[in-house]
């Protein structure tokens, strides 16, 4: 048995009622099935087999709904006959209004009733029926009963299948005829194809030969689809309307409405479908009471059987959802004719940004080079790495910590240079750019699909439908109004400020609790560094001892990444559980969804990164006067090459973690496994799967597979990545480099849980990303402003540039390292807290280093912060408010010279209306001269019919004016 998404509903039989069931009850499920009319020829008898069609092999299946089918002993389905009385008070109560109730007498008679009070008591159908009905099975069943007879009035077709290879579960497939679909794309205002062909303007003859030279070279990257003949013929399209079919080409209707638009058409019948029963709110409240178990359009046909028909499925298979057309672009087309204009915004967003990245890996790889390359001339680290380099440095632990050698440092110190030098300032400023062109471009891109998939004009299907309740608000106003009684059943019930104060509260409370969790991991992660690295100084093994910082860090970042995955699946439930408390409509659910999982996700990705950038080494004080945590852990400093390169170690593993377990390995195990859980359920086991595929038909397939779920977790996971990509990337210039290669797989990854791991999304209509583009745009502008920060506060850029232009004698780095060390005597630690082995180095050591802009012991101020410490502050200030400015003031540049929408559209765009304009003009004029050749007839044969002169004398002149009126 499965269940949809979100919904936490026991569907499971219940074996009591089966016991005690009287036999008169066990055929009230409609049983009757489609009579065939004709005979089946084989081409439709291996259609109707493969469970597209109806049983008559004519008309297509439109959509499936799915019930809990309760069985016997021996696994066979209830189909007794039922008794007459009781058939009978289900036909009346069907043809009656929803305000009358049937209740029978002793002998049969039926009288009326108020409404029950209770919704758990009684069918409102069916009056004190309810007694004998007392399952809750039996309620479903009614309303199943009532919301298909609703569905027949809409003029839907429907035909069941009980007798499934499925155990305990009913298939009701569902068919729109063509007045229905007619009356309901006039009513969504579809755009359809009209029978006006026209020429897309040409480029010049030059453009148009470069642009047929490049085609022909990156022939090879497109897909072989039939979407890119013809690219410069269009249809005109136009709202359809059913007075002016003539306009459209309905040479084939059964292809005029393609299998996404039909099923779209479909679900929102559904939607608004309400049954008798005064809460019962549509397909979506009656999958959350458990009424129906599942609802989903078909896929058009298999993908792996050589013998499959030809389809687009099957298609998108081959030349999109697989790993070895991976260097190829999208099928985007196809997608959007697939799955509907939503998802197909989706995969072209992010082969957008994957193309994008390209150039950014590019550049991120000459940084990394460069650093690479002048390593070896880098002074600071050279002066680190001389042999003859004698300086003692302070413990980095009290007690357990001895004195060391700055030279130990070295290899740190060479690595840090890699991530921060002069390419890194440059490469932040790139990026920022890079990210302003990426977001016009792609505003480029969308309106280009606009035109292309006649979304111009178009508004959001959200927008229209932005009042259209969510099922689980209207249970609770459901619950409100029992509540209060039947006094208040005639009255429209809704939700107050008062009514949703509690879940406002609770979304406040939760949020600022799940923030505060992660805080305190972030800071239980503090605390294992400081133990651990204390406890590893106290070794005995010199290996040990010699690699602690490395241990200490990678061992942290894995626990944190651990923490980070952990907590994002919490997060993911605890945002969905807060979001459903408050909103009224779909719309606002989704975005309230997307924001709230943002900001904890966010927060949980980003946190332990943002400490080690800002806050690690800043609290530390000074030898002598170190701050402690709980009186006993002293707080930990930076590595002498800072913490840049610790901070670089942080965010690799955490990016590459969760791109490798959480964005590929779940998505492709967690699918798997849900579907062998399902196969295991339905007690056929998952090793038959090859003889059970040949078996079954396509909605019994489509059953197993894992129901859509939306495209927030798709862009939840894009948009992390981009933050890492561009808040951190001063201290990571690989990071684009691994974003590309991950999204080259994620590409084929999400498309062939689309196309065979997910259920068919029902197709939706959309012009943009939504709330996603203003997601991307605040990160953007947020990177400027922490890569300002990084480069200034957490890297040594600007201390190297102050010295080098302020205080080197010569104007060179020499004397870089000493000028950035301070000077403390020994004398003076704290009693307790100097070392227990002051003779580690073998001599006695009076005065050690440490890093700090302070004044030395002999001066008249010691320790006290020295003037180099301001000077340095001033100028990274300084360098972050310039920066910020200079940054963002090109971005608005770039923003400004870049049009949004493409000058060749907005040409076309103007170009179809007026073509449409003359369309309707023609058409208009047309209809008059018929109208006029036709009065003229009648005036004629008037005036010959008329061969009386006392008949011309009477109606001759009154005649010739109607006539001449006319014309």
């Amino acid at each position: 048995m499965t269940e949809e998404a979100g919904v936490g509903l026991d569907h499971s039989p219940n074996p009591t009622f089966e016991q005690q069931a009287p036999h008169f009850l066990q055929d009230v499920i409609f049983h009757g099935k489609f009579k065939l009319l004709k005979s089946l020829t084989p081409e439709e008898n291996s259609h109707c087999q493969h469970g597209l069609y109806f049983e008559d092999g004519q008309r297509r299946v439109d959509y499936i709904l799915t019930y809990h089918l309760k069985k016997t002993a021996g696994g066979r389905s209830i189909r007794q006959s039922a008794h007459p009385l009781i058939e009978n008070a289900v036909a009346r109560s069907l043809r009656r209004g929803p305000k009358t109730h049937g209740k029978h007498s002793q002998h049969g008679e039926v009288k009326t009733e108020k409404e029950p009070s209770s919704f758990h008591q009684v069918d409102m159908e069916l009056g004190s029926l309810g007694e004998t009905f007392n399952s809750q099975e039996d309620h479903k069943m009614f309303k199943r009963e009532e919301f298909e007879g609703k569905l027949r009035d809409m003029g839907l077709e429907l035909e069941k299948d009980e007798e499934t290879k499925i155990q305990g579960v009913g298939f009701l497939k569902i068919h729109a005829p063509w007045n229905v679909l007619c009356r309901e794309a006039e009513l969504m205002k579809l755009k359809m194809p009209t029978k006006r062909v026209y020429e897309m303007k040409q480029s010049s003859s030059v453009v148009k030969k470069i642009t047929s030279l490049v085609n022909k070279v990156l022939e090879p990257l497109h897909p072989h689809v039939e979407e890119r003949s013809n690219k410069n013929i269009k249809h005109l399209s136009h709202n359809f309307t059913r007075e002016k079919q003539h306009l459209f080409d309905l040479s084939d209707k059964d292809c005029f409405f393609d299998s996404k638009t039909r099923s779209s058409i479909v679900f929102e019948i559904l939607k608004r479908t309400k049954s008798k029963a005064k809460y019962s709110m549509g397909i979506t409240s009656l999958i959350c009471s458990g009424v129906y178990t599942a609802a989903y359009p078909l896929h058009d046909g298999d993908i792996n059987e050589e013998s499959a028909e030809p389809n687009d499925r099957k298609l998108l298979y081959e030349e999109w959802a697989n790993y070895s057309v991976f260097y190829k672009y999208q099928p985007i087309g196809l997608v959007r004719k697939y799955f509907g204009e939503k998802i197909g915004l989706y995969f072209a967003w992010l082969g957008l940004y994957t193309q994008m990245l390209i150039p950014a890996s590019l550049v991120g790889v000459i940084v990394f080079l460069y650093g690479c390359a002048t390593v070896d001339d880098n002074i600071p680290s050279m002066e680190i790495c001389h042999p003859k380099n004698n300086i003692t440095m302070c413990p980095l632990c009290d007690r357990v910590c001895s004195y060391w050698k700055l030279s130990t440092a070295c290899g740190t110190a060479r690595a840090s240079h890699l991530f921060d030098n002069p390419a890194t300032v440059f490469f932040s400023i790139f990026m920022a750019l890079w990210a302003a062109m990426f977001m016009e471009h792609w505003k480029r891109r969308q309106m280009r699909l606009n035109y292309e998939w006649d979304l111009t004009g178009f508004e959001d299907e959200e927008e229209a439908l932005k009042d259209h309740p969510m099922a689980e608000y209207e249970f609770r106003v459901m619950q409100k109004s029992l509540r209060k009684g039947p006094t208040s059943r005639n009255k429209v019930e809704k939700l107050t400020f008062q009514d949703r104060l509690p879940a406002y509260m609770t979304n406040i409370v939760m949020m600022l609790l799940m923030i505060g969790v992660t805080f305190a991991i972030v800071f239980g992660v503090i605390l294992y560094r400081i133990s651990t690295k204390a406890a590893l100084h106290m070794s005995s093994n010199p290996v040990t001892r010699s690699h602690v910082q490395l241990t200490v860090k990678t061992t942290a970042a894995i626990i944190n990444l651990v923490v980070i995955l952990i907590l994002d699946e919490v997060y993911g439930a605890v945002a969905r559980w807060l979001t459903v408390l408050v909103p009224k409509t779909d719309k606002s659910f989704e975005e309230r969804l997307i924001f709230k999982t943002f900001i904890l996700k966010f927060v949980n990705a980003f946190s332990p990164i943002i400490y080690i950038a800002f806050f690690r080494g800043r609290l530390v004080g000074r030898p002598g006067s170190y701050l402690y945590v709980f009186e006993s852990y002293r707080m930990e400093e930076c590595a002498h090459g800072g913490c840049l390169m610790e901070l670089c170690i942080q965010l690799s593993i955490t990016m590459l973690g969760k791109q490798l377990i959480q964005n590929n390995l779940f998505e492709i195990g967690i699918p798997k496994l849900k579907k062998l859980i399902r196969y295991i359920q339905s007690k056929q086991g998952a090793f038959q799967e090859e003889e059970r595929q040949k078996k079954l038909q396509r909605y019994e397939t489509d059953h197993f597979l894992e129901p859509f779920a939306g495209l927030t977790p798709e862009y939840m996971e894009m948009i992390i990545q981009f933050g890492f990509v561009t808040l951190f990337v001063a201290s990571f210039p690989l990071a684009p480099l691994f974003a590309l290669l991950n999204n080259i797989i994620e590409i084929r990854l999400d498309a062939k849980k689309f196309v065979a791991e997910l259920r068919r999304p029902v197709a939706a209509r959309a012009k943009d990303i939504g709330i996603w583009y203003n997601i991307l745009r605040g990160v953007a502008k947020v990177a400027v402003i922490i890569n300002a920060f990084v480069i200034s506060f957490t890297s040594d850029f600007i201390p190297r540039m102050v010295y080098q232009y302020m205080y080197s004698p010569n104007g060179s780095m020499h004397g870089f390292v000493n000028h950035t060390l301070s000077h403390f005597n020994v004398s003076h630690f704290q009693k307790g807290k100097e070392p227990v082995d002051p003779m580690h180095l073998g001599y006695p050591v009076e005065i050690c280093r440490y890093k700090d802009y302070r004044e030395s012991p002999w001066s008249a101020t010691p320790y006290e912060i020295s003037k180099e410490f301001w000077t340095v502050l001033a100028v990274r200030l300084a360098f972050v408010i310039v920066f910020q400015n200079v940054v963002m003031l090109m971005s608005d540049i770039v923003d400004w010279l870049i049009p949004d929408i493409p000058k060749d559209i907005s040409l076309q765009i103007h170009k179809e209306k007026i073509l449409l304009v003359d369309l309707f003009m023609k058409e208009e004029q047309g209809k008059e001269s018929k109208i006029s050749s036709k009065v003229k007839e009648n005036c004629s044969r008037s005036n010959n019919n008329n061969n009386s002169t006392t008949a011309q004398a009477r109606t001759g002149p009154h005649t010739n004016n109607l006539c001449s009126e006319k014309l």
